[in-house]
């Protein structure tokens, strides 16, 4: 209870989905969550993913996590999924499989079942065992913090503070006979060589207490994590834009000390992936690497996230999710609202005679055109090979391209930039430049003027 309220883990009125495995960690969570709920206001649905990985057992596992939720009278759903197949489809560990499996479950109750947040029954002994096996493999400072109380608001973790030895406790004194998995005392996995040879290992030869010594550590280093974070994420503000689907960090933020350097890329692809899982500390490392290199370079990271060098600042975007091209032609009414659904735009043009109208000066959406020298139709459409304009100030075309070039937009967005058309002359390149062929002069005599916004 204490743990609960100490990492604010639920709010009165919360309805909880809590994963039952049937194991004694999740049927131990089931029933302290049961015990406490009339106390925090809370309300419970059980939720079991039948894996089908061992035949027989994954049948009364389910049968068994069912019969618990309903002795208890806790609404309860299951779903059954075949995760050896699942794994072989997507070329994926059997293990990782089951976890997005899980998690993808987890998604569907949320929404269906309009619940809060989702209870998940790792403990002491877990965290533990996932500190070392992240020490094992390099892990960095925030590696060690291993399994937090709480991500992303929704999935909760009552009784990490909890070791095995105290679940089992807790079983026998209330009378609790959870399933087994067998494949928990098999030295197949990784894990479970941890679990069953090198944590007993060092139990017996180096301290007895190595479990509570490793979660004390996570703690310890979870406070000095904290604090990294805090820094970081006011520089991912200071130096970061989020445009859409993309991630932009300025140059200046590569000159920050790496340990806050490296966690706003950690960020960066968290907003863009919305998870880190495949990320190690060598994508990290080649994303600051590629900031020192020539413009126009770029790196594929795991899960298709594109990294581009843009004049010195960094673009991280989903491959195929930003990139935009619409070889579609709109035309556009004047004196009318021109909504635009496919792109998100209402475009609004009105005339005036110049007499009307007040020094205004535009800004980057709303411009001011010669009406009389338009010929033709008005329309939006984007760029096309070899498109040329005359910018403002200027004598002569100049290829849109070039314009891009100069004014170092991106290869990745260029696509998506809007060009406002008076029949076959390029008028306005929205956001950044306006033809001299039709800008407004002392013998203008009437004025269109062209508004771009957002659809709401």
């Amino acid at each position: 209870m204490d743990f609960i309220k100490e990492n604010s883990m639920f709010n009165k009125g919360d309805k909880v989905i809590v994963a039952v495995s049937g194991g004694p960690d999740s049927t131990c969570l089931l029933y302290i969550l049961n015990e406490i709920k009339d106390k925090i206001g809370i309300t419970l649905v059980g939720a079991h993913l039948n894996h089908c990985l061992r035949e027989g057992d994954a049948q009364k596992d389910e049968l068994y996590a069912k019969n618990t939720c309903e002795s208890l009278n806790i609404e309860f759903y299951s779903k059954t999924v075949d995760v050896h197949k699942i794994a072989d489809q997507n070329n994926l560990s059997c293990e990782m499989a089951g976890r997005e499996e899980r998690y993808k479950f987890f998604k569907e109750l949320l929404t269906s079942l309009n619940a809060n947040k989702v209870a998940l029954a790792h403990n002491a002994n877990d965290q533990a065992e996932t500190v070392l096996m992240r020490i094992m493999r390099g892990t960095g400072i925030e590696g060690m913090v291993g399994i937090k109380p709480i991500r992303d608001e929704i999935y909760v973790r009552p009784i990490l503070h909890l070791s095995r030895k105290e679940i089992e406790a807790y079983c026998d004194e209330n009378g609790i006979s959870p399933r087994i998995d067998k494949s928990n005392l098999e030295n197949i996995y990784a894990r479970n060589k941890v679990r069953l040879e090198l944590i007993p290992y060092m139990e017996e030869n180096f301290n007895k207490d190595i479990i509570r010594t490793l979660n004390r550590m996570s703690d310890t280093v979870k406070k000095d994590n904290d604090y990294l974070m805090e820094i970081s994420q006011k520089e991912f503000d200071k130096h970061c834009e989020i445009e859409g689907l993309r991630v932009i960090i300025n140059k200046n933020a590569f000159k920050l000390h790496e340990a806050i350097l490296s966690r706003i890329v950690r960020e960066a692809l968290l907003k863009v992936n919305h998870d880190l899982y495949n990320f190690e500390k060598v994508h990290i490392t080649s994303v600051i690497k590629l900031q020192s290199q020539d413009t126009g370079k770029s790196i594929m990271l795991p899960a298709n996230i594109i990294v581009e060098n843009c004049y010195g600042n960094i673009h991280i975007y989903a491959r195929g999710k930003t990139a935009y091209y619409n070889s579609n032609q709109y035309s556009l009414n004047i004196n009318e609202k021109n909504i635009i659904h496919p792109l998100n735009l209402v475009i609004e043009m009105d005339v005036k005679s110049k007499s009307q109208d007040t020094l205004f000066k535009g800004t980057d959406y709303i411009k001011n055109f010669d009406y009389d020298k338009i010929l033709g139709p008005i329309i939006l459409r984007y760029r096309e090979d070899g498109d040329k304009f005359m910018p403002l100030g200027m004598t002569g075309n100049k290829k849109i391209k070039d314009l891009f070039i100069d004014l170092k937009i991106p290869k990745s967005k260029r696509n998506e930039i809007p060009l406002i058309c008076f029949g076959n002359d390029i008028s306005w390149v929205v956001g950044y430049r306006v033809s001299e062929k039709f800008k407004v002069s002392r013998d203008t005599k009437n004025i269109l003027r062209i508004r771009i916004g957002r659809e709401e």
